[in-house]
């Protein structure tokens, strides 16, 4: 017996920016998005067009390149938020229209200080609006799970008669809990007459840990669409973590009794990629993803995991798609290797991108006594982050010197936009502090910096050194990264990074 399949509806592009101090430029949305699409996601949900011109560009670029998925764009149940939807979709293969609006007695009074039947009528209109621009519409009542049921119910078949394919069930503010979320999805089906012409979603948030819970909850009792984020990404706590999602019910087939088209091999590459142009790490112990998802430190976790993995691991690490670290490159490895070796990663590059990746591995090959998968990775991000953003400034040359009896002093060797090589010094109360001194006295942005934060790519001595730095600059977040077996070289290419995207934003 075939079993039903459930719709993965990826929104990290849309609710995962709303997380504080993520940025993306189109460029990083349309990776992400061709990512998405390797994963094998059903729909992408590609940003909010009418929010700005940057989103709109991003929503159309999306739906020009990527072909697979279905590509949507959210909008407001107001005309001009729909038109502009169908603006950044309308070149999609497959294209939808998301609209929303909020319906519960809160947000009618508090925040649309509307009276409920004009809610009603707005969204009904909406609906129809965006079904004369595209067959495929998706509707969501914010704010659900605190909605009056009746009036709710009454929403759901209204926006059905109207055009709406999918009714997504929004826990907006993460309120409700897995038992009460499944009972809401039964008194749908058993109150809104026509709900059999619409499939049902979910969209749940995390602000009391359950959002993945509810999810699945709402799976069991059946929904067939699951809305979400690699990564649990999102506004507040964040969205329900799709790889949790589709990991339990990959996992728990006996359960669910269920299927996705997700190619479950590029979960682990989907992660990193989007940690990576974020900025935002993921916790070692998070799960299926986490550093520490597959680490036994245990004695008797140990012994058993040796005698047979299935005692305490019910996922196979390789299902995920974590490296295996099968082949290891060190300094005498050619340009084959590496090649072979990045396309296992999920890289495919031209000859140039190789020749340019290249460079850079042999330089760290003569630093490092084996170059690891995560090495990699970590080599691969800074080509993408370097080849992203315009090199207004160039940092040529970094000396510090510090110690416990004298005053962090840096040296810089910056070449500027005319072709002019400027050194400066300044000092610090630190070593990262004196070289940030020191690229503020020639490239003079002002910024503040609101985070640093340094990971170790790999254990050992030897570890590339792996620095994000947040900077606001003009009421606008900037994200650098920057990569290097120092420290302070690191944290001096990761502040660079972050000034020239600024720069390529005033420079606009």
């Amino acid at each position: 017996m075939s079993q039903e399949k459930v719709i993965i509806f990826d929104t990290t592009l849309r609710d995962g920016e709303q997380s504080a101090g993520i940025g993306l430029t189109t460029q990083e949305k349309l990776e992400i998005a061709q990512q998405l699409e390797r994963l094998g996601v059903d729909v992408i949900e590609a940003g909010f067009a009418a929010s700005s011109p940057g989103d709109l560009e991003a929503v159309q670029t999306i739906a020009a390149q990527v072909r697979e998925p279905i590509i949507t764009s959210l909008a407001r149940c107001y005309i001009p938020d729909v038109d502009a939807a169908w603006e950044g979709v309308k070149g999609a293969a497959k294209p939808r229209i998301h609209v929303f609006i909020s319906s519960s007695d809160n947000h009618i009074m508090n925040l649309l200080r509307k009276n409920p039947e004009d809610v009603m009528e707005t969204a009904v209109a909406s609906v129809a609006r965006a079904k004369t621009y595209c067959d495929d519409v998706e509707f969501s009542p914010m704010d659900a799970t605190r909605t009056d049921p009746e009036y709710l119910f009454k929403m759901l078949e209204s926006v059905i008669d109207a055009g709406a394919n999918t009714v997504n069930i929004a826990d907006t503010v993460g309120y409700t809990i897995p038992s009460e979320f499944a009972q809401r999805i039964e008194d749908i089906k058993e109150n809104v007459p026509n709900i059999d012409k619409a499939v049902i979603s979910v969209h749940c948030h995390n602000d009391l840990g359950l959002s993945v819970a509810n999810s699945l909850a709402a799976v069991k009792a059946g929904v067939r669409q699951v809305e979400g984020c690699i990564n649990g990404l999102g506004e507040r706590a964040g969205n329900a973590s799709l790889e949790e999602i589709i990991m339990a019910l990959e996992t728990r087939d006996d359960l669910f009794e269920v299927s996705t088209s997700i190619d479950t091999t590029q979960i682990y590459r989907t992660s990193r990629l989007v940690s990576d142009i974020t900025g935002f790490p993921v916790q070692p112990n998070k799960a299926i993803v986490g550093a520490n998802a597959f680490r036994h430190a245990s004695g008797i976790h140990q012994d058993g995991v040796i005698k047979d993995r299935s005692t305490y691991e019910i996922i196979d690490p390789k299902t995920v798609g974590w490296p295996s670290n099968s082949l290891v490159l060190g300094k005498l490895s050619g340009r084959a290797g590496l090649r072979s070796r990045l396309e296992e990663l999920g890289y495919h590059l031209d000859q140039e991108e190789l020749n340019e990746v290249f460079e850079a591995f042999k330089s760290l090959a003569d630093r490092k006594r084996e170059v690891t998968d995560q090495d990699l990775e970590s080599l691969m991000s800074t080509t993408r982050r370097t080849a992203d953003v315009p090199t207004i400034y160039e940092l040529l040359h970094v000396q510090v010197s510090t110690g416990d009896h004298e005053v962090p002093t840096a040296t810089v060797k910056i070449n500027s936009p005319t072709g002019e090589e400027i050194v400066d010094a300044a000092t610090g109360t630190g070593p990262v502090d004196a070289v940030y001194q020191a690229i503020n006295r020639v490239i003079g942005v002002e910024n503040r910096l609101t985070e640093f934060r340094v990971d170790a790519v790999t254990e050992g001595i030897d570890s590339l050194g792996d620095v994000t730095i947040r900077i606001e600059s003009n009421s606008d977040v900037y994200v650098g990264r920057g990569s290097d077996t120092d420290i302070i070289v690191a944290s001096a290419k990761a502040y660079m990074n972050a000034l020239n995207r600024a720069l390529s934003v005033i420079e606009d």
